[in-house]
């Protein structure tokens, strides 16, 4: 994983990682969807210092000039525009999604999702499975969203995906890592890059996901549904550096005994 390729000898100030052979400083992804409008998501975005965007091929508007366009808020010159299948139930949907998003922008670095029905929307492991090989016989570079189970997402990853993406917590729930162990397992035996996606509903919830070792965070809803989206934009960007120097840096061993900062011996009397 290139996040644990870095710990060696890169400084943090200099610190990267890459996906798909191409690089990037920013370890924080965020949507652009569920804003109140676009001029809110572009400043949002602006604050959050990500590089990658996701953009829900079938629900946000590219194509039609004539209504407002999410290129004129979120430029494609300065943003990587990463394609989702974001409301996609079966295999078949999504791949005729990417498909047609690759016609019409050329884009071949996708984010694959597939979900479960309601209320969970728990990721559809055997059409994701489906939906990725198509789309890697296809030459797509996929990204891939996933329960977060290690076994699956070793076999995502072994299948040829770029990226395996699972879940912090039930998508827009904000409930958080409800299974750090999980995740942690993940991270560890990864050859590709891990990155949290979903589920994180508050900036201390990004630290932790970096702090487990992640290459990257994901999120849309806790930003887009905060009181005051550019502010938790803002939060959100120091919450994920942060908690990529605290992994760096390595913690301290956690101790069931106090022991002191000062020593205890050679007290003046």
């Amino acid at each position: 994983m290139d996040g644990m390729q870095n710990q060696g000898g890169t400084t943090p100030d200099e610190d990267s990682w890459e996906v798909a052979g191409q690089r990037f400083r920013s370890r924080l992804i965020v949507g652009t969807g569920r804003y109140k409008s676009l001029e809110e998501t572009g400043e949002a975005i602006a604050a959050s210092g990500a590089e990658i965007v996701t953009v829900a091929v079938r629900r946000v508007n590219l194509s039609d000039p004539g209504a407002p366009m999410l290129q004129d808020f979120v430029d494609p010159k300065t943003y990587t525009y990463l394609p989702n299948t974001a409301g996609c139930h079966t295999a078949q949907d999504a791949v005729r999604t990417l498909r047609l998003a690759r016609e019409a922008g050329g884009w071949n670095l996708v984010k694959l999702e597939v979900l479960g029905p309601p209320p969970f929307l728990y990721p559809d492991m055997p059409a994701t499975f489906e939906a990725a090989e198509a789309l890697i016989k296809d030459g797509f570079q996929v990204m891939v969203y996933c329960a977060d189970d290690p076994l699956a997402a070793k076999r995502l990853e072994e299948m040829g995906c770029v990226a395996v993406m699972p879940l912090g917590a039930p998508i827009g729930s904000g409930l958080g890592l409800t299974n750090p162990f999980m995740l942690r397992s993940i991270i560890q035996n990864a050859k590709v890059p891990v990155l949290v996606d979903a589920g994180i509903g508050t900036a201390s919830e990004a630290a932790q996901a970096m702090e487990l070792g992640c290459d990257a965070v994901l999120l849309n809803s806790a930003i887009a549904h905060a009181r005051e989206p550019v502010r938790m934009a803002r939060a959100m960007k120091a919450a994920v550096e942060a908690g990529r120097h605290a992994y760096l840096a390595g913690r301290m061993p956690r101790n069931y005994s106090a022991d002191a900062s000062s020593p205890m011996s050679g007290l003046i009397k």
